[in-house]
């Protein structure tokens, strides 16, 4: 088969460019190839302004023409930019110099910038500038397009919960019949899992470095001893939003990276839980598909609706949390005081994330489509009776009745029972009137607890 050079989504080796193009979109100005330089570019030009503010003698303050064509330089941007600065890569082969040759060729016709032109990346080894623009554009990923994604997921399945907090349900504990719920009770567990996940992944705070080749302002020093480069290094990561870490070798250390994709990857495995449990009752017939005009289940069994997204988002988590998971493990480790292996490995920034995305629009477009199949519900708990085995054994114990679990577990472990045999032994207990008449009324669609209440607490 011939393909065409220009990349297409029909010949893109990978889906999030092809197939899932579309729901990728909201990272590609923030973890491409193209928004990378981007963050560079607005590091250096941030670092090379607060230059000009701190007083050194070959390097006036900028004026405010100076400062405005700077800052039309970040505002700017644009795709064009970004490839010219990878032809001059192409001479230089090396990614960071590119960008400092691509900003004295943008400022060689502005005379004070121009002058002030090897004060751009001035003291700066190239993980300066990487690991500050890495900590904002995982910053702005998490920020703008994750913590939106996941929002949604979690405010349908509180929807989802307040919608059924009455609708009892037969639980299943080791796949077995067991203590019923409600549907909404379930919904609301899974949205306080997922709230308190997106809660850990708010809460991780990005760290940067602007110390130099081995992260102790060698260079700096020797240029201008009397600056205090810590607290100016400080002020302007501060600047940019960040914290600085003040203890690094070359790279900061990525420990602050680990922990995001870990609280990410810890998210992405609640929702699998949630895809599967949600697929396991679509299969019983608790819930109904919307259907979409149009669409086929199978290529030969014309009656099928296949909870299809649930399962595509089940299977899109696995890819996100396989790539998470090796950055976690991978990032943190370098050799002394550095080696390039983070290099490569920080590219696929956009992997792992876009794969969640992917995921997190399958599942809530899943959940979209849910229609609760009240009868085939009801119809399951009604025929399950066995389930007040519980209560009545524990109103027995409180009235000190003999060996009630014994007497239950012999009426009902391993075989169903009716709703007459129940009640005939509920009758023969010696109770007190009040809670042998609470056990006679009681059903097994009644016997749900607070899941109700709960439901409607988040």
């Amino acid at each position: 088969m011939k393909t065409s050079d220009q990349l297409s989504p029909l010949n893109a080796l990978s889906p999030l460019d092809g197939r899932y193009a579309g729901r990728g979109a909201p990272l590609r100005p923030l973890l491409s190839e193209a928004g990378f330089m981007f963050h560079r570019v607005r590091v250096e030009i941030a670092w090379l302004a607060a230059l000009s503010d701190a007083g050194l003698p070959e390097l006036p303050s900028f004026s405010a023409g100076a400062r405005a064509r700077l800052q039309q330089l970040v505002d700017g941007f644009s795709e064009d930019d970004a490839a010219r600065i990878k032809d001059i890569e192409r001479r230089t082969n090396h990614d960071v110099k590119a960008v400092e040759y691509w900003l004295k060729e943008k400022v060689a016709d502005h005379a004070e910038l121009a002058a002030a032109a090897e004060f751009i990346h001035f003291a700066c080894t190239s993980e300066d500038i990487n690991n500050t623009s890495h900590a904002l554009m995982l910053r702005a990923a998490r920020d703008e397009a994750l913590l939106p994604a996941l929002r949604g997921v979690h405010g349908k399945l509180a929807e989802l919960a307040q919608a059924h907090a009455d609708q009892p349900l037969l639980s299943r504990t080791h796949g077995q019949p067991a203590s019923p719920t409600t549907m909404g009770k379930e919904f609301a567990n899974m949205a306080a899992r997922l709230a308190r996940a997106i809660a850990e992944i708010e809460r991780i705070q990005p760290l940067a470095k602007l110390n130099g080749a081995t992260g102790n302002y060698n260079a700096h020093l020797a240029a201008y001893p009397e600056l205090d480069w810590e607290a100016f290094s400080a002020g302007v990561l501060s600047g940019l939003g960040l914290t600085q870490n003040r203890h690094t070798i070359q790279i900061e250390p990525h420990d602050w990276m680990a922990a995001l994709f870990d609280s990410v990857a810890r998210a992405n495995v609640i929702l699998l839980d949630v895809n599967r449990d949600i697929w396991g009752y679509i299969a019983l017939g608790y819930f109904k598909q919307r259907l979409k005009e149009g669409e086929v289940g199978s290529s030969t069994m014309p009656h099928k609706v296949n909870p299809i997204d649930f399962e595509n988002s089940e299977g899109n988590l696995g890819l996100a949390n396989a790539t998470l998971r090796h950055m976690a493990d991978k990032l943190p480790v370098s050799r002394w005081q550095r080696d390039l292996t983070d290099s490569t490995v920080l590219r696929n920034l956009g992997v792992g994330f876009g794969y969640c995305l992917v995921a997190y629009d399958a599942c809530l477009r899943g959940l979209g489509k849910l229609e609760i199949n009240a009868a085939a519900i009801d119809a399951d708990i009604d025929a399950c009776w066995e389930v007040l085995a519980e209560p009545v054994q524990t109103v027995m114990r409180r009235y000190g009745l003999p060996e009630p679990y014994e007497q239950l577990k012999a009426l009902t472990r391993g075989k169903g029972i009716t709703e007459q045999a129940l009640r005939e032994f509920v009758s023969g207990l010696e109770l007190p009137p009040e809670p042998k008449a609470r056990l006679l009324a009681m059903t097994p669609r009644s016997y749900v607890g607070l899941a109700a209440s709960l439901a409607r607490s988040l």
